[in-house]
């Protein structure tokens, strides 16, 4: 990827920040709907009527919410804010992706939490973002889309041919430094049955400017504004 200050870079950019603010536009839509009673099944169609009506089709989003005030989970999307941190921190150092692995999971630990990646399909974290033609709507295996499923294997067995992998895991092949381009970051966690996410893109660059070789895409995003008035507050 070349410099984000490059003029078609910065379009591109402003492209996949157009398409994340409507995944979280959807996420926050359709939590304002649910109500005591609905079924999961009303509930899993409306994401996807969502962006049909505005023209769009479903991809991925990953976001958490509650029906209703839940302390546990506030706590949680609280503590996010410590990981969102730490993975750009680390990131802007060049640490090898398995040791920033190594380094999130100690942190659950130390809030007193449990991870939730391992239960994500190759124990990702992260993986990369790139444009992928529309060929209709694909078929899904267990609530994923066949076609995310055929990418993630293809992007493994890619990754295991040059040593390389387009992901964060905590796999020895993870051991070196995230490659530029987008990455879509995920953070998890898990307390007593309870669980919190965000999932976000992260832009990693050639530039040898600390603050330029690696950030997040955007700031105004429900739950960094969540702690940005919650920082106000104190």
């Amino acid at each position: 990827m070349r410099p984000a200050t490059s003029e078609d870079a910065a379009a591109d950019l402003r492209g996949y920040r157009k398409v994340q603010q409507l995944a979280y536009a959807c996420a926050e839509s359709v939590a304002a709907r649910l109500k005591p009673g609905m079924t999961e099944r009303e509930a899993a169609r409306m994401p996807r009527e969502w962006p049909r009506e505005r023209g769009g089709r479903t991809a991925e989003a990953g976001y958490s919410g509650c029906l209703g005030p839940h302390p546990v989970h506030e706590r949680l999307t609280a503590d996010l804010r410590a990981h969102r941190e730490l993975i750009l921190a680390r990131v802007r150092e060049r640490r090898p992706l398995r040791e920033i692995s190594a380094e999130v999971d100690r942190l659950m630990r130390t809030q007193g939490y449990a991870g939730r990646h391992r239960a994500h399909p190759f124990g990702v974290r992260a993986h990369r973002v790139a444009r992928a033609p529309h060929r209709g709507r694909p078929p899904a295996v267990r609530g994923r889309g066949t076609g995310a499923l055929k990418g993630r294997a293809r992007g493994v067995l890619r990754g295991h041919g040059d040593g390389r992998l387009p992901r964060w895991s905590p796999s020895r092949r993870a051991d070196h430094p995230p490659r530029t381009g987008l990455w879509e970051v995920e953070a998890r966690l898990g307390f007593r049955g309870t669980g919190a996410k965000f999932e976000e893109i992260l832009v990693v660059t050639d530039s040898r400017d600390p603050q330029e070789s690696a950030f997040w895409l955007e700031d105004d995003l429900p739950h960094v504004r969540r702690w940005q008035e919650e920082a106000q507050a104190v």
